[in-house]
C-alpha cells in the first residue's frame, strides 16, 4: 500500500468512527468490523452499512461513488468495491462532518451508468451530482452541526 492510500484509509476510518457515534446518538448502534478477514467475509459491519467520507462534494457539487479499487497504483487489476462489492451492504452512507447522506445501494447501482465515470490510479467510480441525488436518491439526510 502506498502512503496516499494509507492516508486516505486513516481519514476514512476516522470518519467511520464519527458516523458510528452519530448513529449511536440517534439510537442506532452500529458495530463495525475492523479486521480485514471479517470485512472481506461479511462487510463493513453486521448491519450492512457502508460508510464513505467525501471531503470534496461541497466544492465539486458531486458525490464520488466508488465501484472498484486497488491499494497500490502499480497493481494491474482493480477489485470491486463500494456499491459493487459482494457483501451484506444494503445502505450506503456518504458525506462529511457537516452532513451524512443515506442511500440505498441498489439505487446507486441502478443509476451508475447514467453519470460521468472517473478513474484514478487507485480507484474507479462515478460522479453523482448532489442536486440529482437530493431529487431522487437520498433516503435520509443527517445534519451533524
Amino acid at each position: 500500500m502506498n502512503q496516499n492510500y494509507l492516508n486516505c484509509l486513516e481519514e476514512g476510518l476516522a470518519y467511520q468512527d464519527f458516523v458510528t457515534e452519530k448513529l449511536y446518538n440517534l439510537g442506532i448502534p452500529l458495530v463495525t468490523y475492523r479486521s480485514r478477514n471479517y470485512q472481506l467475509g461479511g462487510g463493513e459491519n453486521k448491519a450492512g452499512v457502508e460508510i464513505k467520507f467525501d471531503r470534496k462534494f461541497r466544492e465539486t457539487g458531486n458525490f464520488y461513488i466508488e465501484t472498484a479499487e486497488k491499494s497500490d497504483p502499480k497493481r494491474k487489476d482493480y477489485v470491486p468495491s463500494g456499491i459493487y462489492r459482494n457483501d451484506n451492504t444494503w445502505l450506503y452512507l456518504i458525506g462529511d462532518y457537516q452532513t451524512i447522506y443515506v442511500f440505498s445501494k441498489e439505487q446507486l447501482k441502478k443509476c451508475s451508468d447514467k453519470f460521468r465515470k472517473v478513474e484514478t490510479p487507485t480507484s474507479k467510480g462515478f460522479l453523482l451530482p448532489v442536486e440529482k441525488a437530493l431529487e431522487f436518491l437520498v433516503i435520509l439526510q443527517i445534519n451533524c452541526l
